[in-house]
């Protein structure tokens, strides 16, 4: 496993930001790495990278563990971080020259031409940092990150406030990346995951809700629904054995449910006879088709 993530939880004071998760990564794969605002993909990220520890659990990257006091695994990470700080007023070269002395490269000039190519900077490679556009200072980000020629690449929201065109464009230099290296990606754009990744993590309030191959969670040669069911009160496991209709439950809260059937409208049938019988008030009810934007609203509301 290139990242093999076990158990892990964070606290904050008394804010439990990331609760008990556990996911892996392999080899040359891209991981999609979903979740709205809030709900600890960004502290996830920064404690693979090294740069937070985490309150209980494991973190390995290449089989090493890591340690924000030791720098051997931070030798095989590459990482840009949403806010992706540059010095702005120093050149591009200039930039990715201090980046490399950071790192003890050799051999510079050629590994900062090569990454320029790389990243499609070379006819912006002669101008300040500060000249340039939001899409190119991505680009400046990801050379950065690059530079080392790390095994593992974690990027938090690469292609976030750029417009169709500069989207597209660091899609691609992302999966030319994932070529060659292990990609934890995160965005808000379905899109981008359904392009780019084979596997995704959905993560809200700080659990992983999903997890799994695109395709499964896509709902793809699949005619299955969610149907989301919230309760006034606690219902108990004895009581959901009861409701047939389902394939899979999940349990978002104590009283709210996510559940997987063929038949929503039978399933929602159910549910209402059943609220009845159990004298459960039903606060809300909803469903949709399985695919990838489906099972996040429906995961994440």
């Amino acid at each position: 496993m290139s990242i093999l993530v076990s158990g892990v939880t964070k606290i904050f004071g008394e804010q439990k930001a990331v609760n008990n998760i556990s996911f892996s990564v392999n080899k040359g794969e891209i991981l999609g790495f979903l979740g709205p605002n809030g709900a600890g993909k960004t502290t996830t990220m920064k404690m693979i990278a090294g740069y937070l520890a985490p309150s209980s659990g494991e973190i390995k990257v290449c089989g090493k563990i890591v340690d924000t006091t030791l720098t051997e695994t931070k030798k095989k990470i590459g990482y840009l971080p949403e806010s992706n700080p540059l010095y702005t007023d120093m050149y591009v070269r200039e930039y990715l020259g201090f980046v490399a002395h950071s790192h003890q490269l050799t051999d510079v000039r050629n590994k900062i031409e090569q990454v320029i190519e790389k990243v499609g900077l070379v006819k912006e490679a002669n101008k300040k940092i500060k000249q340039l556009s939001k899409g190119y200072k991505q680009r400046v980000g990801l050379a950065a990150a690059i530079l080392h020629d790390p095994e593992v690449l974690i990027l938090d929201e690469p292609t976030s406030g750029l417009d169709p065109n500069q989207i597209v464009e660091i899609r691609n230099i992302i999966k030319k990346l994932g070529e060659t290296k292990t990609i934890l990606f995160s965005s808000h754009i379905m899109q981008e995951i359904e392009s780019v990744c084979a596997k995704a993590v959905i993560l809200h309030q700080g659990q992983i809700v999903a997890n799994g191959d695109l395709e499964t969670l896509q709902g793809k040669e699949s005619d299955n629904h969610f149907v989301s069911v919230t309760f006034r009160n606690k219902i108990s496991e004895t009581t959901l054995r009861e409701i047939t209709e389902a394939i899979n439950i999940n349990r978002m809260a104590e009283n709210k449910m996510v559940f997987e059937t063929k038949n929503a409208d039978a399933l929602k049938k159910q549910l209402m006879e059943l609220s009845l019988k159990w004298n459960e008030e039903i606060v809300s009810l909803n469903s949709e088709k399985q695919n990838l934007e489906s099972v996040f609203r429906l995961l994440t509301k």
